[in-house]
């Protein structure tokens, strides 16, 4: 979906597949097929922004395979689907029945994540539709926080310099401008926006820069304002934004909250949890942990990294931090210039919420996700950006 901002400009908004896992490029045509497409249909519009997402062994094979890849953009336009964005973050196994701490291998200090990230970087460059000529990539913030020290640093950034390069020459093949965001995340080297100055201003790259997930914003319990402002003093670029929510419970002490907690305890992926203290933020890796015991103080609110769905918040005792993503859109987009032109819904958790909240058809996830990009078309609009055929 493309939005004309008031300055002019053209703002895109669209989903992220990695709700529909595959790890193969039949996968990704079926999805088009399956999903894409009858969300387009569902919101009545011509034209849709997907985020691809495409595990190494999909982005490989477009890469190799210029008859593949050529496909597959045929198959976008036959289905009215544009791909401006990709995530990058899971590089395999992202549908596996648990992902937990594996998705954050390999990081920048293995060459596979190079490797990786370039090939998707060649794909794109492909499939951007011939009136853009920006794409974006978001990846994971340099590494998982342990195991991390200066010798993994200097090889990630000496990667990321590299990448840069090739990103540099790409644009002068393609006419193409490429950028990489890392993507903050609680329990990461980079784990806010404040942990990713540092880095992102000694690359010294205008291609790397940030993307801000604001589920992930929220979980650090970062001020939206403040944290944006501080990336745009710095000149870090904000390469893209993922549209977010987390999970909020007000009174975690009570045992009431405890058991609506409990019901989104699951084993497929991390939910990092964050608490404020009076000595600072205090986390665990994930929720069950968060739950067992006294692990995380309760004395304040928790908020549990759990993209709930944006537009139907938990139920009572629970909520969502849409909040925070309300009031980051409002600073990315609504201001005189956008500070970032790719918007990207990215609630990848549907079946992993309890059983009573999963979609149980196909149908429904559609509706559920037509659901959620009707909502945050009407943020945008009611920031005064304009809706485009």
């Amino acid at each position: 979906m493309r939005f004309r901002h008031p300055d002019g400009s053209t703002v895109h908004l669209a989903y992220c597949t990695n709700v529909h896992p595959a790890e193969t490029l039949d996968g990704v045509l079926a999805q088009l097929r399956d999903h894409c497409e009858p969300v387009r249909r569902r919101l009545g519009r011509d034209r849709l922004g997907i985020g691809l997402w495409l595990a190494k062994d999909a982005a490989h094979a477009l890469v190799t395979d210029p008859f593949a890849l050529r496909g597959l953009r045929t198959e976008l336009e036959r289905r009215g689907l544009e791909v401006v964005t990709l995530n990058g973050f899971p590089y395999e196994g992202f549908g596996a029945e648990e992902v937990k701490y594996r998705v954050y291998q390999p990081d920048w200090a293995d060459p596979r994540r190079l490797a990786h990230t370039t090939d998707l970087a060649r794909v794109l460059a492909q499939l951007l539709p011939d009136d853009v000529t920006e794409g974006s990539i978001s990846t994971l913030p340099l590494a998982w926080r342990t195991a991390y020290g200066q010798e993994r640093a200097t090889a990630a950034h000496t990667a990321l310099t590299t990448l840069a390069e090739r990103l540099d020459a790409l644009h002068e093949l393609t006419g193409r401008s490429l950028r990489i965001g890392l993507e903050p995340e609680p329990g990461c080297t980079v784990e806010t926006t404040r942990d990713a100055l540092a880095p992102l201003t000694a690359i010294g790259h205008d291609r790397i820069g940030i993307c801000v997930d604001t589920c992930h914003l929220a979980t650090s319990f970062e001020d939206p304002r403040t944290a944006l402002d501080a990336l745009t003093q710095a000149r870090v670029p904000i390469v893209k934004s993922q549209l977010s929510a987390a999970l909020h419970a007000e009174h975690p002490h009570l045992p009431e909250v405890r058991t609506a907690l409990a019901a989104f305890d699951e084993p497929r992926f991390l939910h990092q949890t964050r608490t404020r203290t009076a000595a600072g933020l205090r986390g665990t890796d994930d929720l069950g942990e968060a739950l067992a015991g006294d692990a995380l103080p309760d004395a304040s609110p928790w908020r549990a990294h759990f993209h709930v769905p944006l537009h139907a918040a938990p139920a009572a005792p629970l909520t969502s931090t849409f909040p925070v993503l309300r009031a980051a859109l409002t600073r990315l987009v609504g201001g005189p210039h956008p500070l970032t032109r790719h918007l990207e819904v990215e609630t990848y958790t549907w079946q992993a919420l309890p059983p009573d909240l999963r979609p149980r058809a196909r149908a429904q996830l559609a509706d559920g996700i037509a659901a959620e990009l009707t909502l945050a078309r009407d943020l945008l609009t009611d920031l005064g950006l304009k809706e485009l055929p």
